[in-house]
C-alpha cells in the first residue's frame, strides 16, 4: 500500500489521496464499475482490502477534521454556496448537498472557512452549518453573498439576522429566463438586466428597474413581476465601497472552486457514501484554500472608496 497511501501526507497530495481512497471504497464495497475497478488496480494495487481502506481512511480523516474545526476569527465578507454529488444510501443513488463557505479577512484575502456534506440542503442543514462557523470563532461578517438556495434565506436570517445579503446576480440572470416567453426575447431580457446591475448607484439601478419591469408589463407580465420581486436583492451590493462591488456583486469566488471540485470528482461518478465525498472535497478545499492564503491579496480593504449609495 505505499503507493496508496505514504507515509506522510505532504501538502498538495491530500486531494490525490481523497480520490483514491474514494475509488478504493467502492470497488471493496461492490458498488464499482469495471473502470473504477481497472483505476484502484492501477492506483492502489489488485490486493486491496477493507481493512486497509478504512486505516487510510482514518489517518486522513484526523488531519481533514481538524481543518474544519480549526478556530477561526474576524471575516468581513461571506460567501456562501452548495453543490450537489451522488451518494450510495440504501441500495439507491441520491443527492448529497456539500455546502462550502469562503471568507474575505481585513487584509482582503480569501480563506474556504468550512464544509459540509448531508443529504438535505433544507435550513436545518443551513442552520446548522452557520452556526458551526460561528462556535469556530466567526465574527465581523458585515456582508453575504449568496444564491437563493432552498433553506438558506431562513436559516442565514436566523444566524446573521442583521447582516445584508446580496443574491448573485449571475445567478439571476439566469434564473429571469424561465420567465421569457419567447425564445426570441431572451438576449434582450439578459442585456436589459445587465444594464440594472451595471447601473452606477442604487437609485438608478432601481429606477433602471422600474422602466424595464414597466416595458415587459405587457409582453411578458410574469416576466415583469419577477423582476420587481426579485432583482432588487441583487442591488444590496451597492452598500459597498465601489472598489469591491465587482467581485462581490456573485457568487463567482465559489463557482470557480465548485468547478475544480466536478473536476476531481466525476473521475468517481459517485460515492460510497458522505463521508468519502466529505473527504474529497475537504481536501481540495484545503489545498485551494492554503493558496489563497499565500497567493495575492483578493480586495484591497486598506482605503477603499466609498460606496456608489
Amino acid at each position: 500500500m505505499l503507493e496508496f497511501y505514504p507515509s506522510s501526507l505532504e501538502k498538495g497530495v491530500r486531494s490525490e489521496q481523497a480520490l483514491k481512497l474514494a475509488l478504493a471504497e467502492m470497488y471493496v464495497q461492490g458498488v464499482s464499475t469495471r473502470k473504477v475497478a481497472a483505476i484502484v488496480e492501477q492506483l492502489c494495487g489488485s490486493s486491496v482490502s477493507s481493512t486497509q481502506v478504512s486505516n487510510c481512511a482514518a489517518k486522513l480523516d484526523v488531519e481533514l477534521n481538524a481543518w474544519r474545526s480549526r478556530p477561526l476569527g474576524s471575516f468581513a465578507y461571506l460567501i456562501l454556496d452548495a453543490r450537489y454529488e451522488k451518494v450510495r444510501q440504501g441500495g439507491c443513488l441520491v443527492d448529497c448537498a456539500i455546502l462550502i463557505a469562503l471568507g474575505v479577512d481585513a487584509q482582503g484575502r480569501r480563506t474556504i472557512l468550512g464544509v459540509s456534506a448531508a443529504l438535505s440542503e433544507a435550513e436545518v442543514h443551513w442552520r446548522h452549518f452557520l452556526q458551526s462557523l460561528q462556535q469556530r470563532g466567526l465574527a465581523g461578517v458585515t456582508f453575504i453573498v449568496s444564491d437563493d438556495h432552498a433553506g438558506l434565506g431562513a436559516a442565514r436570517a436566523a444566524v446573521f439576522p442583521a447582516v445584508p445579503w446580496q443574491r448573485c446576480q449571475f445567478h439571476l440572470q439566469q434564473n429571469a429566463q424561465a420567465y421569457v416567453p419567447r425564445l426570441e426575447l431572451r438576449a434582450q431580457v439578459a442585456e436589459d438586466i445587465r444594464s440594472v446591475f451595471n447601473s452606477p448607484d442604487r437609485p438608478a439601478a432601481q429606477l433602471r428597474l422600474t422602466k424595464i419591469a414597466a416595458l415587459y408589463a405587457s409582453t411578458a407580465p410574469k416576466l415583469s413581476v419577477w423582476m420587481e420581486e426579485n432583482l432588487p436583492q441583487g442591488l444590496n451590493v451597492f452598500v459597498l465601497p465601489a472598489a469591491h462591488q465587482r467581485k462581490l456583486r456573485t457568487s463567482n469566488a465559489l463557482e470557480r472552486v465548485n468547478q475544480e471540485i466536478k473536476r476531481r470528482t466525476r473521475v468517481a461518478s459517485l460515492f460510497p457514501n458522505e463521508a468519502s465525498v466529505l473527504r474529497l472535497v475537504t481536501a481540495l478545499l484545503v489545498e485551494i484554500s492554503d493558496q489563497w492564503e499565500t497567493g495575492k491579496i483578493y480586495l484591497n480593504m486598506k482605503s477603499p472608496t466609498q460606496p456608489s449609495a
